[in-house]
């Protein structure tokens, strides 16, 4: 059975190679009176899209354009093989099989979680639904709201009620609207695990529309990276995102808040001092934990550009726990003068560091170089 995916057109007809790929194709024209957007994406048929940028850059109005919330002349969009839009015929948003969760839950007041569930079932008959309604209600941690009405909730169950149903409808393509942005930060701590969860046990394609750099980090897969001025939209990068935010042409590398993703692997901890030894392509991390993870256990880590220094050789004698040995691979100016950002490769694996430009002078440093790089915080996600 094929991987599900999206391919979105400006023009023309999919040819039947386009419609047997798996993943998300899209070259896309947007137009509105004083602003345009152009898209053109291949992306993965599974897992976490991130459509990223700031305010304005034209995301929701791509995400809206792939539901059919708003029709575009020229456009194109396939599914997974299904014609939804071309030049003969377009797919109204109720009959195509989507999912889709706004800023805010938008449930119905009158009814409490389990009927509001039951609502989304009932539009999907028994046999094409794919998600059964236990699953979903235990993958989002909703079993013991089912009796109470949504003005009971707090934001973040009221969310994670609305993404159930969104489940529950059977979709092949799941769109999310800035799901967290109307929660704080507490309760956005509290949300994120579920997400994370969705991303790992559901074969549905999730495309996930954010301005928060903490949330893609911790949930994408694929990152679409968007900018341009107040008229013009366009797609800086698209790729996946360990290699996407290490490009020190992009804007999110350069700004303060500049971090990288590692994939790593637990290796053992010490109940001693509680620290998790973490083993990836580049070498072992270190990094404190409150309790024992299993041998092997999966997880991300993230590691801002402002927590790594560079040295030329090893420093003992340091607090500093994690210092691996690394290549400068690329530097450039950050968004201030005083700063540089230096590219490095720790054995395959791509870090950032974001030093003073005096430090850099100071060091002679070039591209080729060898390094050590000090890491001074790891934090792990999910």
């Amino acid at each position: 059975m094929p991987a599900e995916g999206i391919a979105v057109h400006a023009q023309g007809a999919a040819s039947e190679a386009d419609r047997a790929r798996d993943g998300i194709e899209a070259r896309f024209a947007i137009a509105y009176p004083g602003f345009t957007l152009h898209a053109d994406l291949h992306l993965p048929g599974r897992g976490v899209t991130a459509l990223f940028g700031a305010s304005g850059s034209g995301k929701t109005s791509l995400l809206r354009a792939i539901a059919g919330l708003e029709r575009h002349a020229g456009g194109h969009l396939a599914v997974n093989g299904a014609v939804w839009q071309d030049a003969q015929r377009f797919v109204p948003t109720h009959r195509r099989p989507l999912g889709y969760v706004f800023q805010e839950a938008s449930l119905f007041a009158h009814l409490d979680v389990a009927r509001n569930l039951d609502y989304g079932l009932r539009r999907i008959p028994a046999a094409a639904r794919r998600v059964p309604r236990a699953q979903a209600i235990e993958l989002l941690g909703i079993g013991h709201l089912l009796r109470r009405r949504p003005d009971t909730l707090s934001g973040g169950e009221r969310q994670r009620v609305a993404i159930a149903r969104a489940l529950l409808t059977a979709p092949r393509l799941l769109l999310m609207d800035e799901p967290l942005a109307a929660l704080d930060a507490q309760r956005k701590a509290e949300i994120l695990p579920y997400l994370a969860r969705l991303r790992a046990e559901l074969d549905i394609p999730v495309l996930y529309v954010s301005h928060a750099l903490d949330e893609v980090i911790q949930l994408a897969d694929h990152l679409v990276l968007l900018g341009g001025g107040r008229a013009t939209g366009q797609v800086l990068a698209s790729g996946p995102i360990a290699e996407t935010l290490a490009r020190i042409d992009l804007p999110t590398a350069q700004s303060a808040s500049a971090a990288v993703l590692i994939e790593a692997t637990v290796q053992d901890y010490d109940s001693a001092y509680e620290l998790l030894r973490l083993g990836f392509a580049g070498g072992e991390l270190l990094a404190p934990h409150p309790t024992p993870l299993a041998p092997g256990t999966r997880l991300r880590l993230q590691v801002q550009a402002r927590d790594v220094s560079l040295a030329l050789a090893p420093a003992p004698g340091s607090s500093i726990l994690n210092r691996l040995p690394a290549t400068v691979t690329g530097l450039c100016s950050a968004d201030t003068p005083a700063h540089t950002l230096v590219r490095l490769d720790a054995g395959g694996t791509p870090l950032l560091a974001r030093i003073t430009r005096f430090s850099c002078d100071q060091l002679h440093l070039t591209v080729g170089m060898p390094v050590w790089a000090q890491i001074k915080a790891v934090a792990l996600l999910g």
